[in-house]
């Protein structure tokens, strides 16, 4: 475990590295004792530092092939900033490695339950479901990162956009929902809902419960974003992506 004054030194790299876009070394070399512990908290003093209101949550590593990858059983989280919203266009001079990945993003009505926080508890929360890309980055070199990196660093995330379409869940056979990404109009994943933990609600049950085990509530109004139903994408200056939702509409983001 770290020192108060490591975690301040370990999420200031990581702030100078966002901000010159250059990036570091994994923390797991730079201080081999810290854990999970300290990259939430790490995580968390970014958060506050940027000063921003929180307006959601993403659950990363939600897939089984990912969290092998990582040696571990559970998913991880990084929180939604009001900055991080897209309104379909993206600086691609503002990230150091842009990928982007496809989501269904939900959207709460009523607050969730921390501690036992049900599937069943999640549907009937939800205001609607929306078709979505996450961006994602990294602030470690070449995406080189362990468990504690992408965590600290929250969850890679760096921003995202919901397209237009609004569904209730009840009008939706979620998991079985077929998404399909194109890059400048070639197909470059394809996934599906239950792709995500078998079902993305189990990911929102999941993080509702996680936070809440932090004291934090998972809140009307908030967008989640579970996990991705296909794999990750790199960007480059000029891509334009297109996502298509079979029943959820379409979203689009392109990099200037």
């Amino acid at each position: 475990m770290l020192t108060i004054q490591k975690r301040e030194a370990a999420a200031q790299l990581l702030r100078v590295a966002e901000r010159d876009r250059v990036p570091i070394r994994p923390l797991v070399e730079l201080y081999p004792e810290i854990d999970v512990v300290d990259a939430y908290e790490i995580q968390l003093l970014n958060v506050r530092h940027r000063n921003r209101d929180v307006i959601g949550h993403k659950v990363g590593l939600s897939s089984l092939a990912m969290q092998q990858m990582m040696g571990v059983d559970e998913p991880d989280y990084g929180h939604l900033l009001d900055d991080m919203q897209l309104a379909g266009t993206a600086d691609a001079s503002a990230y150091l490695y842009p990928r982007v990945e496809v989501e269904i993003a939900f959207v709460l009505a009523q607050d969730l339950p921390g501690e036992g926080c049900t599937v069943e508890d999640v549907l009937a929360a939800t205001e609607f479901v929306a078709p979505a890309i996450e961006l994602i980055d990294s602030r470690i070199e070449n995406w080189r990162i362990g468990l504690q990196d992408t965590i600290a660093d929250n969850a890679s995330s760096a921003g995202f956009v919901l397209g237009s379409e609004r569904v209730h869940p009840s009008e939706l056979d979620i998991c079985g929902v077929a998404a399909t990404l194109r890059r400048n109009g070639e197909v470059v994943a394809e996934g599906r809902g239950d792709a995500v933990l078998g079902d993305p609600a189990i990911a929102v049950a999941w993080l509702a419960e996680k936070v809440g085990s932090f004291g934090v509530r998972l809140l009307a109004g908030d967008i989640v974003l579970p996990g991705s139903c296909t794999r990750a994408i790199d960007a480059r200056p000029g891509d334009e992506f297109h996502a298509e939702f079979a029943g959820l509409g379409s979203v689009d983001l392109k990099f200037e």
